[in-house]
């Protein structure tokens, strides 16, 4: 078969065909009354995000640690990592089913498509940032900087003029469980990755990143920072041409224990933040442009990362620690 750009994830990629086991961990049980008790209204301007006839669904469990959910439109499915079983999982929306997609995955983390349609990768194990081309091969995109390697790269966006930008934390120790097995030479930082010259320079420094995400105009990029108590997610300025940031402030502050994970922007300028850890936090909290707690999608699990998706871009997946769930919002996930 010719590999296209259409098919090219679904093919060359997708070697490992075999099912993804989907036992039991936790106790769940789907909500029969609308609308969903688990989708909580703190603030009454939430309410207009509510579908009041969604509920909360589970689509898969049996993953050890999950996280970096990215939505394919053209496949309609959701490709995802299990780091600590080193494989990325394939949810597929119009079967239902759950497959292994790569394995090994070099202990992936975060993912994203480019504006041509690959996929971009972060790897504990390989340290490095990575492309899956068409025909399925992995082009290394970045591994070193100032010819160190980097720590564990964890999540990465595209903006539109092709420039990726990824955070590089770094485990507190030697982290085998999840890939993480070097000792770090770098400070934690973000990255740009410049699509003309690959060269990369430093974006943001003196924090401990994780999530990244850009406001619906590109024009702020938000970045969680969990080096500060209580945890917050930091805005900055995108400026000189889209190359540099600027003006660093704080715009959500996380409540309790509540570490910032991965999060996504809606198109109001809504914050979509993975929560806990904590029966009390886990799940999601949405926090709007002010920085107010106004609403919780509480889970079972903690929840790491989550993306936007669905044909209109307004179901919310969201990766839980041994599963994947999600749910219809009546917003969509900015571009």
């Amino acid at each position: 078969m010719q590999i296209t750009r259409r098919n090219f994830l679904a093919t060359g990629a997708s070697a490992v065909t075999a099912a993804a086991a989907a036992p039991a961990f936790a106790a769940w049980e789907e909500s029969t009354r609308y609308p969903d008790p688990r989708v909580q209204i703190l603030d009454p301007s939430f309410a207009r995000y509510r579908v009041v006839q969604a509920s909360v669904e589970r689509l898969y469990t049996g993953a050890r640690w999950s996280e970096g959910p990215v939505w394919m439109a053209d496949w309609r499915c959701v490709l995802w990592s299990d780091i600590p079983n080193n494989r990325i999982l394939r949810w597929d929306e119009v079967t239902g089913r759950s497959s292994v997609y790569r394995q090994p995955s070099m202990n992936s983390n975060g993912h994203a498509r480019d504006r041509q349609g690959r996929l971009v990768s972060c790897e504990h194990n390989g340290r490095r940032i990575t492309r899956t081309e068409y025909d399925g091969k992995i082009t290394v995109l970045a591994d070193k900087f100032d010819g160190k390697p980097f720590n564990s790269p964890n999540d990465v966006i595209v903006r539109s003029d092709d420039s990726i930008w990824f955070s590089d934390p770094s485990a507190a120790n030697f982290d085998p469980y999840e890939g993480r097995v070097e000792k770090p030479e770098l400070p934690t930082n973000v990255y740009r990755l410049d699509p003309k010259t690959g060269r990369v320079t430093v974006a943001a420094s003196g924090i401990r990143p994780n999530g990244l995400a850009f406001s619906p105009d590109e024009k702020i990029l938000y970045l969680a920072d969990n080096d500060m108590m209580p945890r917050v997610i930091k805005a900055y300025d995108v400026v000189d041409d889209g190359t540099k940031l600027a003006n660093p402030r704080v715009v959500v502050s996380g409540d309790g224990g509540n570490i910032f994970d991965g999060f996504r922007v809606d198109t109001f300028g809504n914050f979509w933040s993975g929560a806990g850890p904590g029966e009390d936090l886990d799940g999601v909290a949405i926090y709007n442009p002010q920085g107010k707690k106004i609403g919780k999608i509480a889970l079972p699990e903690r929840c790491a990362n989550l993306c936007f998706g669905g044909v209109h871009r307004n179901r919310l997946f969201m990766a839980a620690s041994h599963s994947l769930y999600s749910l219809y919002v009546n917003t969509q996930g900015a571009v």
